[in-house]
């Protein structure tokens, strides 16, 4: 095609463009009238999005917050393209606003170029980027991203062609943010050790311990009222203020399941999940893991982001087996009972800044707590000296995760293989200006090729001659740590439910995939 021929396609598709803005303007909408400018106007600078994507957040569970950020993540992507280089390439002018009604008008004419429509592009990146997590969210939102979108031309700020572009761009903007960070359904199915087990209908047998003050995330539905709904028949006991203690209440009802012959139920997050695993382990019973924390770690990468998932799992008797991390205090660290821990293990500054956290989140919410206690940890902590496999060192971080945690694009991603019989461990040493070369190595994405920092995958650590008065974290939960003791794991110790909704997984995917470095020692 000639250089003729693409300008005599150009003038036909302006000249479609200006006849269709022209039949809008001239068309009468009675529905539309009170609705479209106003709806308009909710979308500036993204006003509507940030409050349907706060709604997610608060009420939408783990998946839910997953969408939330995918949403925001793909607006901000497809805003600053619109912005910084298609509105400043393009120039095109804004509709001539004499055939629009003034009742439609903006009161604010927009001083932009018209090519490509940012509201438009942020509508569809939003949603496009909510459904790639959630369809049935995105499903929902997406009538309201229509409406958005032919705002723009009924109110005449923008040619139909400029609601067309924004899309297009819009939706690149959501999928490429799918590349770089993977959705859920993108990822590979994890490996797992399925097991047989009793399935338990209506929920006979069941004894589920719930924690109402576990997390700080609202819910639409009153989890105890789920569960009466879905298993009338398990018995359920609530955790509060008075009466024994969650430790003690778990123990009681995992003796009163294995008396039924069923499993033990709970209903909170990582640290009430953490505080059954020795009951459940004494009893030998299975555990039933209903997420009702803030993030619920174990039951994401188990698969159960709600609540009904769980319960499907225990009404069809699906389950997997799962490797439980164990601090065992050594000889030198006292007689004292081991810990167990279905996430993580940390010690050095983690503890610190999950202590500071907790303490000003009640008061400020928990990502301003969470970045002050960051940068008050980099600021005021001290490198802790202990002996790791007969090498003592200081240390700013040692943590150990139950089983490889992997990373996919730029993002760290979930376990793949919560029974690989495996720690994974990251060092942080200290060392001459070993924090700022920490951080920046990290904002680089070149942490394992810094000194200060190792990684490794191994079945065991000796950790010794901790100073007194030292904290470790367990699930998040902070506790005393043992001046001595071996950090490893109990191989498919517990059954846990789990929904059988995936196919079995392809062996190449259980070799890890993070690259490492040897911590001395490790075997």
């Amino acid at each position: 095609m000639n250089k003729r021929e693409v300008g005599g396609v150009r003038q036909l598709l302006s000249a479609a463009d200006h006849a269709l803005f022209h039949a809008v303007s001239a068309r009468r909408w009675p529905a539309a009238e009170p609705v479209l400018p106003r709806l308009s106007r909710v979308a500036d600078h993204g006003v509507l999005w940030g409050g349907l994507a706060a709604g997610l957040w608060v009420f939408g569970g783990a998946r839910g917050r997953r969408a939330a950020m995918r949403g925001i993540a793909s607006l901000t992507v497809a805003s600053a393209l619109v912005n910084t280089v298609t509105k400043r390439s393009v120039g095109r002018a804004r509709p001539l606003l004499d055939g629009v009604p003034a009742a439609r008008r903006p009161h604010r004419p927009p001083f932009t170029t018209s090519f490509p429509s940012g509201h438009t592009a942020s509508a569809a990146a939003f949603v496009t980027g909510v459904a790639l997590e959630s369809p049935q969210a995105g499903a929902a939102m997406a009538p309201l991203a229509v409406s958005v979108a032919f705002s723009r031309v009924y109110t005449g700020a923008h040619f139909p062609g400029d609601v067309l572009a924004g899309a297009v761009l819009g939706v690149g903007a959501a999928y490429a943010v799918r590349g770089m960070v993977p959705s859920r359904s993108q990822l590979p199915p994890p490996a797992r050790a399925r097991t047989d087990v009793r399935p338990l209908p209506r929920g006979k047998g069941l004894v589920v311990v719930v924690n109402p003050g576990s997390g700080a995330q609202p819910q639409l539905v009153d989890p105890v009222r789920q569960l009466r709904a879905a298993l009338p028949e398990a018995e359920i006991r609530l955790h509060g203020e008075q009466g024994p203690q969650l430790p003690e209440l778990l123990a009681e009802a995992a003796r009163r399941a294995a008396a039924l012959g069923g499993a033990l139920g709970v209903c909170g997050g990582d640290g009430t999940v953490n505080a059954a695993v020795a009951p459940a382990l004494a009893a030998d019973v299975p555990l039933l893991v209903l997420p009702g924390g803030t993030f619920n770690h174990f039951a994401a990468d188990l698969g159960v982001d709600t609540i009904a998932d769980a319960c499907q799992a225990v009404t069809e008797g699906s389950a997997v087996r799962v490797d439980v991390g164990r601090v065992r205090p050594s000889e030198e660290g006292g007689a004292a009972e081991p810990r167990y821990f279905l996430n993580t293990f940390s010690l050095g500054v983690y503890p610190e800044l999950v202590r500071l956290r907790e303490r000003w989140s009640p008061r400020i919410g928990g990502p301003p707590a969470t970045l002050l206690a960051v940068l008050h940890a980099l600021r005021r902590s001290r490198p802790l000296r202990a002996e790791v496999n007969g090498r003592e060192r200081p240390l700013w971080l040692l943590f150990a995760g139950n089983g490889s945690y992997r990373s996919v694009g730029i993002a760290p991603v979930r376990r793949h293989d919560l029974a690989d019989g495996l720690l994974d461990l990251r060092v942080a040493r200290a060392g001459r200006f070993a924090r700022t070369r920490l951080l920046a190595a990290a904002c680089a994405g070149r942490l394992t090729r810094t000194p200060f920092y190792a990684a490794a995958r191994a079945e065991r650590l000796e950790v010794s001659l901790l100073p007194e008065g030292a904290r470790m974290a367990c699930d998040g939960e902070i506790v005393p740590a043992p001046r001595a003791f071996v950090l490893d794991k109990l191989p498919e110790a517990l059954t846990v439910y789990r929904p059988d909704t995936e196919p079995a997984a392809d062996e190449s995917l259980s070799a890890p995939a993070v690259p490492t470095r040897r911590v001395q020692g490790t075997h």
